[in-house]
């Protein structure tokens, strides 16, 4: 929902209604995540997407049946041999589609909402999407990580075990959807609730203010990532060589990410590019990140260099006490083969090692590659 959330609040605000259809849950080579969103305009207009194209149009005409009836949908999309294109989903994905009609009667809490996600805070909305009883449909429970939630699913019960794995969920930032009974027994079948995870954006650190940084920073934006820019050279660490960089510090990079660390600032979804290759900035850095506890690890750090910086750097780190497990959370050379030159090729080659460490891809080409294209994360 986040990425139509101005046009929904915009609605919101006005007093309208729409229709909004949401991801909740995916099997196979689904095209978008549980999260996605499209909205229904009560002008008739049509806002992002629940499948990249695929199913839009059975879903436009769904949200204006809910926006009418007012009973919420949910519908799952995919391809058998008698329907492939009919449902359209040709790619082979199956979605489940919740589809409900959001007002400010329906849905009170979105305005907080939006100014939490507005302020970078983290807020998780859990919604029943499925139970034997109608009347609880649609129901919420609203939930920040200091324990704070309103609303109910339905009960205490339901709520008490709702609130344990939506907190979960969003300290890891995933958005998913949980099993129950009808009444939020652990072991039980009936109740299906769907958890938005609105945690902040995941942090992108690039240490090092060279051109390669710039194209890494463009990139990392691009993705959806808080990009920092940190280097020790306040000639070199400016906004306007980084002006798309959320921010630009001028601090030694290991005494800046120290700091990061000792004010609870990163987390597992963090990535770290380290791009000095220089020993006097390298070294200390990469000392600091390889060996932070588990719950402040990045999910990734990378350095720049020949083959033969990282030869030298390897050898600097085992001098300072690195493990071999350490350093193989390292790496060094950063970036996949993709035979990138230019700083923008490289800022691309960065990022999709980054991309397939988080979902597990082997960065092969698909064409030589079998089974399903999307995967789970890693």
């Amino acid at each position: 929902m986040r990425e139509v959330m101005d046009e929904l609040m915009a609605w919101w605000s006005a007093g309208e209604t729409v229709g909004v259809g949401t991801v909740v849950a995916t099997f196979q080579s689904a095209p978008r995540p549980p999260g996605a969103s499209m909205l229904v305009g009560p002008d008739g207009s049509a806002v992002g997407s629940v499948s990249g194209g695929c199913v839009e149009g059975a879903v436009y005409e769904l949200g204006q049946s809910v926006v009418e009836s007012g009973e919420p949908v949910l519908e799952r999309y995919g391809v058998s041999d008698d329907d492939a294109f009919a449902v359209g989903l040709t790619c082979g994905g199956i979605l489940d589609v919740y589809v409900e009609k959001v007002s400010r009667e329906t849905f009170p809490e979105l305005g907080e909402i939006a100014a939490d996600l507005e302020a970078g805070r983290a807020v998780a909305v859990a919604t029943v999407v499925e139970h034997p009883d109608p009347a609880w449909l649609g129901r919420r429970l609203v939930l920040r990580p200091e324990g704070v939630s309103t609303g109910s699913i339905g009960s205490a019960r339901a709520d008490d075990a709702v609130r344990d794995d939506a907190l979960g969920l969003l300290a890891h930032g995933q958005s998913a959807t949980l099993s129950y009974g009808p009444d939020g027994e652990r072991r039980g079948e009936g109740m299906r609730v769907f958890v938005w995870a609105f945690a902040p954006k995941p942090r992108m650190l690039v240490f090092g203010a060279i051109d390669f940084a710039a194209a890494v920073a463009r990139v990392g934006t691009f993705l959806g990532y808080h990009v920092t820019v940190c280097d020790a050279r306040p000639v070199f660490a400016t906004t306007s060589r980084f002006p798309e960089a959320d921010e630009v510090v001028v601090d030694w990079p290991h005494r800046y990410l120290t700091a990061e660390v000792e004010a609870g600032h990163l987390d597992r979804r963090t990535v770290v590019a380290v791009l000095t290759h220089d020993p006097k900035f390298d070294v200390p850095l990469l000392e600091v990140a390889l060996r932070l506890p588990e719950e402040s690890r990045p999910a990734y750090v990378g350095a720049m260099g020949s083959r033969r910086t990282h030869d030298d750097r390897m050898a600097r780190l085992r001098e300072v006490g690195l493990t071999d497990d350490d350093l193989a959370r390292l790496s060094s050379p950063i970036g996949l083969d993709l035979g990138a030159r230019t700083p923008e090729e490289t800022a691309i080659s960065i990022a999709a090692e980054i991309i397939a460490g988080r979902w597990g891809g082997s960065g092969e080409r698909l064409a030589g590659t079998e089974g399903r294209i999307h995967h789970d994360t890693a």
